[in-house]
């Protein structure tokens, strides 16, 4: 049993819940959306060590698992980081075994006990990533077997050690995972070594493309994103809809979700744009920017779902700091839609925002992270890249006065939010 007493209850509580959470898409080879890596990491703020016999990786993932596991992951398989402490403990009643794979380090120490508890733990349907594999293989005998999937930095392994070890872990009927993919090229090395997944954050990075012309539907979104704003009445906006037949159909799936609420079965474009509001109507057509015609209802890109996050994440830090200032919630999340645009069209920031009339407050976040908003769209891209920017996050939430609990709340429920969205809205 997970044991979280102490002889100071209080105390301990809090020791436990002072972590924050991020997460990393993992990509098939079609770069749609396949699982997610879940980073737990302890804050330092009070005392370092927990008065468990768990570790302090079990402490937490017990404690994320609680606030919901599924609201982190959505559909996607969630890879979780777990140590030798973890795995001897009985914290895997908190984890959904089917939606779970556990990864351990290539360099664990193995014992008898550990890897009975492994072979046990895999009897009961949960899988095995091995992380960190770097050159050597016959240091994993004990280990590989009991591995579905093996995991290779880009960083950390050699090209040569790529080259050698890929076709045999392959042979082996392993599912090689590439991390820390930080760029097309490596991204397409990756392709060719013949990975079947990818971690990084290559697919966010802005590939400029001069001359490069937005699709026809991309167009339609945003003269329907400018009749919004400019206060066009409804009859015009109905008709500039019609014009799409993808965004109609999308547009009355909309408001036919749970979410919106609607007491009846909505069918006509004119009940759909009067229900929805004005406000909504726009975030749904920031939103539907990112869903390629395509895709729409399949495998969603994750540049969709990391934007839908970061908008609504930036959202809800927003409305807990300034609770009584709506448009400052609804300022937030444009923020965080449009500051993935330049990736999504392969166009400089400045361009976009040539086209697309923001404030200067928007424009100074989008361009140079400045002001309230580009604060928060720092911290919402600090937590996205946990491992490298890991420093930040305890500075930033202590200028913005949120507690790391506070946080991983608000994290979860982004998460929640962006994942419903892209499954029933798009």
């Amino acid at each position: 049993m997970i044991d979280l007493s102490s002889h100071d209850p209080a105390s301990k509580t809090l020791r436990v819940r002072e972590f924050y959470l991020g997460r990393q898409p993992i990509l098939d080879r079609n770069q749609a959306l396949f699982g997610y890596e879940l980073l737990f990491r302890n804050a330092p703020v009070g005392p370092a060590i927990i008065e468990t016999e768990l570790s302090a990786t079990a402490a937490v993932i017990a404690h994320a698992s609680q606030l919901g596991m599924e609201k982190t992951i959505g559909d996607a398989l969630g890879f979780v980081n777990v140590d030798g402490d973890a795995i001897l403990s009985d914290i895997f009643g908190f984890l959904p075994r089917e939606k779970v794979v556990l990864e351990v380090t290539a360099s664990l120490k193995t014992t008898p006990a550990l890897l009975a508890r492994m072979q046990e733990l895999a009897g009961h349907g949960f899988r095995f990533a091995l992380d960190d594999v770097r050159g050597d293989a016959s240091s994993l005998a004990e280990l590989l077997p009991l591995a579905e999937y093996v995991k290779m930095s880009m960083r950390d392994a050699s090209l040569d050690a790529l080259l050698k070890l890929a076709p045999r872990f392959k042979q082996e009927s392993k599912k090689l995972i590439a991390e820390k993919v930080e760029n097309r090229d490596e991204f397409k090395t990756c392709l060719d070594l013949g990975f079947d997944y990818f971690q990084g954050y290559y697919f966010a990075k802005p590939v400029i493309m001069s001359g490069k012309k937005l699709s026809p539907s991309q167009l339609a979104v945003l003269e329907l994103m400018t009749l919004v704003t400019s206060d066009a009445d409804n009859a015009e906006i109905e008709r500039a809809i019609k014009r799409d037949v993808s965004l109609a159909l999308n547009l009355l799936r909309l408001v036919n979700t749970p979410a919106v609420g609607a007491r009846q079965r909505i069918d006509s474009l004119s009940q759909a744009v009067t229900i929805l509001g004005r406000r909504q109507l726009q975030r749904w057509l920031q939103i539907m920017l990112y869903a390629e015609p395509s895709k729409r209802g399949q495998n969603m890109s994750p540049l969709l779902m990391l934007a839908t996050t970061r908008g609504r994440l930036l959202e809800l830090l927003a409305n807990k700091l300034r609770p009584s200032q709506r448009h400052v919630a609804d300022t937030a999340f444009t923020v965080g839609i449009m500051s993935l645009m330049d990736t999504l069209f392969g166009i400089p920031m400045a361009e976009i925002l040539a086209q697309i009339p923001v404030s200067d407050e928007v424009a100074d976040a989008l361009m140079y992270r400045g002001s309230f908003f580009g604060d928060l769209l720092k911290l919402a891209e600090c937590i996205e890249r946990i491992e490298d920017m890991d420093g930040y996050i305890i500075p930033t939430l202590r200028d913005l006065a949120v507690s790391t609990d506070e946080l991983v709340e608000l994290e979860m429920a982004a998460f929640e939010w962006s994942d419903n969205v892209v499954r029933y809205a798009i």
